[in-house]
């Protein structure tokens, strides 16, 4: 297949490297040394705790109007570049293309769907720790899984085809006739353990093992799910506890993206995560105090990291 990542990082990084392992067409969208590195040695180098490091070849560019028409494209940006990100996509999108984003958050999909159509997007979710650790190399920890299917409940032989596809290459990857839920699960696992991660500079072992902070990790969940069904969201019943068996399985000296991204100076989800959060339990009309008081705490951080981010 013919396969662009658009943002390759450590989710993007990975997942995308596996399937270049597999001898598919790859195309890095990076930029800044990052996109130097790999240009010049005509490879992505991938160090993976489960895969053992591996060089992934393929082409790397910055400007998508001449990467082509692909067959799937893995949207795996931060957040924060989404709307530069899939303005980006569309250049490489035709009519039978696949865009399947691997995001944090609850409303990628949507996002996509507005500017290439909802029938050429898929969503889904990756668990793993993933960072760039220099130029030309980025790293794989934790349980480096993912799952996918399709923006309404259903399954689809397109799916079933990725699925293949997929486990050819060595993804550890299910597909879930009701990936909307799994993708609520998820977001409402992040948002409520990454803010209480990032709000107390605790690793996972840490703050789960104490009860009051496990207590309020679980409020900021039972919120985020709250919000989720009264927006008519297909939650699924088993979600808290998914998301507390998540947060004990975390390796425990281990903190979460947002959190690492707060302590290293670098951009950070908050508005993507908690900030989504609040913005959709107002628009619901749900309480949401506990994350209400998280995002209140971490959104001057975030402000001095962006005014030193604009002064650079």
């Amino acid at each position: 297949m013919k396969i662009a990542v658009m943002g390759t990082g450590g989710v993007g990084g990975y997942f995308g490297g596996l399937l270049a392992r597999a001898g598919h067409e790859l195309t890095f969208v990076a930029r800044g040394p990052h996109l130097a590195a790999i240009r010049e040695r005509g490879h992505l180098t991938v160090e993976s705790a489960l895969d053992g490091a591996f060089n992934a070849p393929g082409r790397s560019l910055e400007d998508t109007s001449r990467a082509g028409i692909q067959e799937l494209v893995l949207f795996t940006v931060k957040m924060y570049d989404n709307a530069s990100a899939v303005a980006a996509v569309v250049p490489m999108v035709g009519p039978d293309t696949v865009v399947l984003t691997l995001q944090n958050g609850i409303d990628n999909g949507e996002q996509l769907a507005r500017a290439v159509g909802s029938s050429r997007v898929m969503i889904g979710s990756a668990y793993m720790e993933g960072r760039v650790k220099e130029p030309g190399v980025v790293t794989q920890g934790g349980p480096g899984t993912a799952v996918f299917g399709e923006m309404a409940p259903g399954i689809t032989e397109r799916g079933r085809h990725l699925l293949r596809v997929f486990q050819g290459a060595g993804w550890r990857v299910e597909m879930h006739e009701n990936a909307p839920g799994m993708v609520w699960k998820k977001f409402a696992y992040i948002a409520g353990s990454a803010a209480v991660n990032a709000a107390t500079n605790s690793v996972y072992g840490e703050m789960r093992a104490i009860p009051e902070t496990r207590a309020l990790i679980q409020s900021a969940v039972e919120e985020v799910l709250a919000v989720g069904r009264a927006l008519g969201a297909p939650v699924m019943d088993d979600s808290l506890d998914w998301a507390m068996a998540s947060l004990d399985r975390f390796p425990a000296q281990g903190r979460a993206s947002l959190a690492k991204d707060f302590l290293e100076n670098r951009p950070v989800e908050l508005e993507g995560l908690t900030g989504t959060v609040v913005r959709m339990g107002r628009a619901a009309g749900v309480p949401t105090p506990v994350n209400d008081a998280l995002y209140a705490i971490l959104k001057p951080w975030a402000a001095r990291i962006e005014a030193a981010l604009s002064r650079r």
